[in-house]
């Protein structure tokens, strides 16, 4: 599956991809302290609740940059609820390994991950969102076919998943 990083590992600023510009723009700055636990993208040619293509979080061994393509595998996907100003979504989050991940290359599933890793996962995506004033709850896990479901429901071209 193709995916585009928006945020690198590491980085304090967060980007995101404008359909209108085609460009990425700097969309905030994480606080002193925090920062993405791994690269951040974007599966193309899909559409979530939320209006903007499902967000995954990809591992792998080192950061990308903004705008690299990547071919990944779908591991598992965390499922939320975000409430921002009083309206609650959907806001899931896939969660992929790079292709060519050497560190990452025997994960298959997201239950093959430590568990202290997850917990950090999770940690993370439901923090990082409160910089904007974001509320978001945890629902539950799912596995590979769970997130390939996901996706093939949010695909704006039914055929190409």
């Amino acid at each position: 599956m193709e995916v585009i990083i928006e945020t690198p590992k590491g980085s304090r600023n967060k980007f995101k991809y404008e359909p209108k510009t085609q460009k990425l723009k700097l969309s905030k700055v994480l606080p002193q302290g925090m920062i993405f636990p791994y690269d951040f993208g974007y599966v193309p040619s899909t559409k979530g609740e939320d209006g903007d293509p499902l967000d995954i979080l990809v591992l792998m061994d080192e950061p990308t940059f903004p705008g690299c393509l990547l071919e990944c595998r779908l591991i598992g996907i965390v499922e939320a609820e975000q409430t921002e100003e009083g309206e609650t979504q959907r806001n899931d989050r896939l969660i992929g390994v790079a292709q060519q991940s050497l560190v990452y290359s025997d994960i298959r599933k997201i239950g093959d991950l430590n568990p202290i890793i997850l917990k950090q996962i999770e940690a993370f995506l439901l923090n990082y969102p409160r910089v904007e004033g974001r509320e978001v709850k945890l629902l539950g896990r799912k596995g590979p076919d769970g997130a390939l479901k996901l996706v093939r429901a949010a695909s704006i071209h039914k055929h190409a998943v």
